[in-house]
């Protein structure tokens, strides 16, 4: 097998087992709270809101010390590792107990942080200029297409069930759990590839897998890596961006954990109430893979740059927005077990939730995109600093969402996202219209970012 071979390779194995691991962790996100609200009668008083809370909140401050920790064990143990505390928090929901709710909790926000810092630096080892556009598109639609396969076997097994029975749980949650494990596994088949430098030139890729002969000289990038995260982050861009980060924060707590608990509580839906989750969570990837997809091949002949994109995003989300406040009932994520029969400003509609679900993916997308490529182009120098702060305040923003998730009626959860969805586009706009004045002042075509 040929270098570049070997390198494609590595980036598929990558992306199915992330899609494994993510088909069982976000099918799981999807789903535990309305589990959890069929097991509050019993001994467990657990939260999925207040979970995913400590989750985010762990994830965002693990920011700072994971690239310390992959440098020391390197990408491979690194995800093989995280991918086991995966699997552990999705098993606590066989058998669940408060105590290792909340503990496991807390350990994969700790993995979460370094198992997106290793998937950062497995990529890039496996790219350069030339494939990584292509690289990063076909680990985003692997990754992507995790939001299918769980949320269609939620649809079909919890056909017709208005209460989740113990049994449907624990079938539920041990095919996850097995989901998971096989994603972990699947990290060992990532090949390491022989150095193709010049002798003498500088392999940062070495320096981040951990192979610097000097761990003194680990440390102290590691503390330059952090002086620099600081220093960006008091960047007027950086600032700017951050209001628009945020709001990918708050609306992907919306989406991937709110939104399915509010369908799974309209009793108005009837049998079909539990089951419509999973489907919802399937139109969300539809919206997510199409929307990606589109703006990854439009990407180089987009000659109005990033706005138009971001644009389409707020747009959308709006609609998507304005539809669920009239088509929900308003206490429908903070309804009790036996679900809500609230009627909002129109009956609910089982095709207006599940088109709502489609939008808000791809809304997501919009942004995302053209956050990750902002980032990339604004700091191709620092991109490991700029994209930490990146996931630092998005998951902050995602943990203080999930918190207030447990006391506020959908119509202050919706009128938040649109206040910060609003300041954040034009915070982008600023930035963008900047970066491109820039770029005309040295003479390149806007076209080319």
């Amino acid at each position: 097998m040929s270098p570049a071979s070997k390198k494609l390779f590595n980036v598929i194995i990558l992306g199915l087992s992330f899609m494994f691991i993510f088909t069982a962790f976000q099918t799981c996100g999807n789903v535990a709270q309305t589990v959890i609200t069929n097991l509050n009668s019993t001994d467990f008083h657990g939260s999925g809101y207040t979970s995913m809370s400590i989750i985010y909140g762990v994830f965002s401050a693990s920011n700072l010390i994971s690239p310390s920790v992959v440098a020391i064990v390197g990408p491979q143990l690194s995800m093989v590792v995280s991918g086991v505390f995966y699997s552990l928090y999705i098993a606590v929901f066989i058998q669940p107990a408060t105590w290792a709710f909340y503990t496991a909790s807390v350990f994969i926000g700790i993995a979460a942080a370094v198992l997106w810092t290793a998937q950062g630096n497995c990529l890039t080892v496996n790219s350069d200029e030339n494939t990584i556009g292509r690289n990063s598109g076909v680990f985003w639609a692997l990754l992507q297409s995790s939001l299918f396969f769980g949320n269609l076997y939620i649809y079909f097994a919890w056909q017709g069930k208005t209460h989740i029975s113990e049994s449907d749980r624990r079938t539920v949650f041990i095919a996850l759990t097995v989901i998971s494990l096989v994603g972990t596994v699947l990290f060992f088949l990532i090949r390491k590839h022989e150095d193709t430098k010049a002798p003498g030139e500088e392999d940062s890729a070495n320096e981040i897998l951990g192979d610097s002969p000097s761990a003194q000289n680990r440390l102290t990038k590691a503390v330059a890596a952090f002086k620099k995260s600081i220093e960006l982050s008091f960047t007027k861009e950086i600032l700017l961006l951050s209001v628009t980060t945020a709001y990918t924060g708050l609306e992907l707590t919306f989406f991937s954990g709110v939104y399915g608990t509010c369908i799974g509580a309209v009793n108005r839906f009837g049998s079909e109430e539990k089951s419509l989750i999973g489907l919802s969570g399937i139109f969300t990837g539809v919206g997510e893979i199409l929307g990606g997809g589109v703006f990854g091949l439009l990407s180089k002949s987009n000659r109005f740059g990033r706005n138009p994109v971001v644009m389409l995003g707020i747009l959308v989300h709006f609609i998507a927005f304005y539809l669920i406040f009239f088509n929900m009932p308003n206490d429908a994520p903070i309804a009790p077990m036996a679900g809500t029969d609230d009627v909002a400003y129109m009956i609910p509609s089982k095709e207006v939730a599940i088109f709502c679900s489609f939008l808000l993916g791809l809304g997501d997308s919009c942004f995302n995109t053209q956050l990750l490529s902002i980032l990339g182009f604004l700091y191709s120098e620092d991109s490991a600093p700029a994209f930490a702060i990146f996931k630092f305040v998005q998951s902050i923003c995602a943990a203080v969402a999930y918190f207030y998730s447990n006391y506020f009626l959908l119509q202050w959860q919706l009128l938040i996202m649109v206040v910060v969805g609003f300041f954040g586009t034009i915070t982008f706009f600023v930035v963008e219209w900047e970066a491109a004045a820039a770029l005309a002042a040295r003479g390149s075509d806007y076209s080319s970012i």
